[in-house]
C-alpha cells in the first residue's frame, strides 16, 4: 500500500471519529451544553482541515471552496481557547466581543482576494504552482503561527490563574481535572509543531517527508481526541465552579497596598485565627467534599475577601491545603484508632471528606511523608 492510499484510509478514519464525536456532543443532554457545543465545533473544524485529500478526490484543481476550507485552521484555536473558557468559569457566555476572535480568519480571505478568489482558473494553478514565493502564502504561514503562539500562551495563562483561584477558594478534588487540561494543552501544542515541521518540509525539496508526517499527525491526532473526551467525559462536573469575577489573593493585596487601605491589625487577626481554628475543630467543616471558603466565610462572619487573605496570605496557605490539613488529620486519628483497624482506607478518604483515592494519597503523603498504608503498617508494627 503506497502513502496516498494510507493517507486516505487514515482520513476518512479520522473524519468518522471526529464526527461520530461533533455528533454526540451536540447532542449528548447535561448541563455543560456551551462546553460540549465549542468542543464540537473544534472537532468539525479540525475535520474540515484534514478532509484535504478526500477534498482532493472530488475537486482535482484549485478552486475557492479548497481555499476557504484551507483558511479554516485560522478558527480552530481561537474555538479552543473560547471552549478552554467555558469550562474554566461557570458563568462564561458567547457574547458580542468574541467575534474579534473572526479577524485572523476574515483578514486572510481578504488577503487572498486579489490574486486567488477574483482570478479565473489558470491563474489560480499559477498562484498554486508558485506558492512558495507569493507574499500571501509567506504573510499566512507566518501570522497562523504568531496567532498559534498567541493562543497557546492565553490559554496557559487562563489555566494558571484558575487552578490558583480553586486552590484559594475550593477544597474538592476537581483541582486534579486542571493537570490533564494542561496536559492536553501541551500535546495539542505538540500536534501543532508536528504540523508545523510537515509545512516546513511541503514546501522544501522533500515533499514525501510531509505526507508521512501527515499520516503521523492524523493518527496521534485521534489518539489525543478519543483520550482528551473519555477523561472529559468521565469528569462531568469539570471545573464548573470558578466564577470569573473571583479575584487572585495576590491582587486583593496589590489592591489593598494601593488604596493603602489597612491591614487586619494583630488582635482582629489573632481574634479571627482562633474563630476559624474553633470552628474547624468543633464543627468539623472539612468533612463536606464540596466544602468552599464562602461557606465557612457565612458561618463565622469573616467577609470572603478577609478570610481569603487570612488563610491564603498570612497563614501561606492555599485553601485546598487548609482544609486538607484538617482532613488528613483526622484520617490520622482514625488510623491510630485500635478500634477501627477492619475500616479500609478507601472507607476513611470518604469519611473525612475526599472522593479521589489519588487525592487523598497525595495530600495524605504531602503531609505526613507516608502512604495511608504503610503509615498504619508502621503504627501496627509499633504495638507489636
Amino acid at each position: 500500500m503506497d502513502k496516498s492510499n494510507l493517507l486516505i484510509i487514515v482520513t476518512v478514519i479520522s473524519l468518522f471519529i471526529s464526527f461520530f464525536l461533533a455528533f454526540f456532543l451536540l447532542t449528548v443532554k447535561n448541563r455543560n451544553r456551551l462546553s460540549n457545543s465549542l468542543f464540537a465545533f473544534y472537532l468539525i473544524l479540525i475535520a474540515i482541515d484534514v478532509s484535504e485529500p478526500i477534498f482532493s478526490l472530488i475537486i482535482d484543481r484549485p478552486s475557492n471552496l479548497g481555499m476557504l476550507r484551507s483558511t479554516f485552521a485560522f478558527l480552530q484555536i481561537p474555538v479552543f481557547y473560547l471552549y478552554v473558557m467555558s469550562v474554566c468559569y461557570s458563568d462564561f457566555r458567547l457574547k458580542s466581543k468574541h467575534l474579534l476572535h473572526l479577524l485572523p480568519f476574515l483578514v486572510i480571505n481578504i488577503i487572498l482576494i486579489p490574486n486567488f478568489y477574483s482570478v479565473d482558473l489558470i491563474s489560480k494553478f499559477d498562484f498554486i504552482k508558485n506558492r512558495q514565493s507569493m507574499i500571501e502564502f509567506q504573510f499566512i504561514h507566518i501570522f497562523i503561527h504568531i496567532q498559534l503562539t498567541a493562543y497557546i500562551i492565553a490559554v496557559l495563562l487562563i489555566l494558571r490563574r484558575t487552578k490558583t483561584l480553586y486552590l484559594e477558594n475550593f477544597a474538592g478534588t476537581n483541582v486534579h481535572s486542571y493537570h490533564w487540561l494542561f496536559q492536553f494543552t501541551v500535546v495539542i501544542t505538540i500536534l501543532y509543531s508536528v504540523a508545523l515541521i510537515k509545512n516546513i518540509f511541503k514546501f522544501s525539496d522533500y515533499p514525501e517527508i510531509s505526507e508521512w508526517i501527515k499520516i503521523f499527525g492524523l493518527v496521534l491526532q485521534m489518539f489525543i481526541v478519543c483520550w482528551y473526551l473519555y477523561k472529559a467525559l468521565n469528569n462531568p462536573d469539570l471545573f464548573r465552579n470558578i466564577n470569573s469575577k473571583l479575584k487572585l489573593v495576590s491582587d486583593i493585596i496589590s489592591e489593598q497596598k494601593t488604596t493603602e487601605e489597612s491591614f487586619i491589625n494583630e488582635q482582629e487577626h489573632n481574634e479571627d485565627l482562633l474563630k476559624l481554628k474553633k470552628y474547624m475543630s468543633d464543627e468539623k467543616p472539612f468533612l463536606d467534599p464540596s466544602i468552599t471558603i464562602q461557606n465557612i466565610s457565612e458561618n463565622i462572619n469573616i467577609p470572603v475577601r478577609e478570610l481569603s487573605v487570612l488563610i491564603n496570605h498570612q497563614l501561606g496557605q492555599h485553601f485546598y491545603d487548609f482544609v486538607n490539613t484538617y482532613r488528613i488529620e483526622y484520617a490520622m486519628e482514625i488510623l491510630k484508632n485500635p478500634a477501627k483497624t477492619k475500616v479500609t482506607v478507601l472507607e476513611i478518604l470518604y469519611e473525612v471528606g475526599f472522593n479521589s483515592k489519588s487525592s487523598f494519597n497525595t495530600a495524605f503523603k504531602k503531609h505526613t511523608g507516608n502512604t495511608p498504608t504503610s503509615y498504619r503498617k508502621t503504627l501496627q508494627n509499633k504495638t507489636l
